[in-house]
């Protein structure tokens, strides 16, 4: 599966600063444009990790169907 997300970077004095559009609460900051790149692929994957570790736990014992959910850019 492929999507394509929207990741947007600010100069500020300390560096850079960085989050995802589409992704609240996936944000970062580097020295370089390259270290928030990479910084903010690393909070993306914890945020995604973060938030399917939460519905698990709210789903415990509840009879619920999970599938796959492929998308194309919008």
């Amino acid at each position: 599966m492929e999507i394509t997300l929207t990741a947007v970077f600010q100069k500020v004095p300390e560096g850079y600063i960085g989050y995802v559009e589409e992704l609240p609460g996936a944000n970062t900051q580097g020295d370089t444009l390259e270290e928030a790149r990479e910084n903010l692929k690393e909070a993306i994957a914890l945020v995604l990790e973060a938030n399917r570790e939460l519905s698990e736990e709210t789903l415990v014992g509840v009879d619920v169907i999970r599938e796959p959910l492929q998308m194309s850019a919008v």
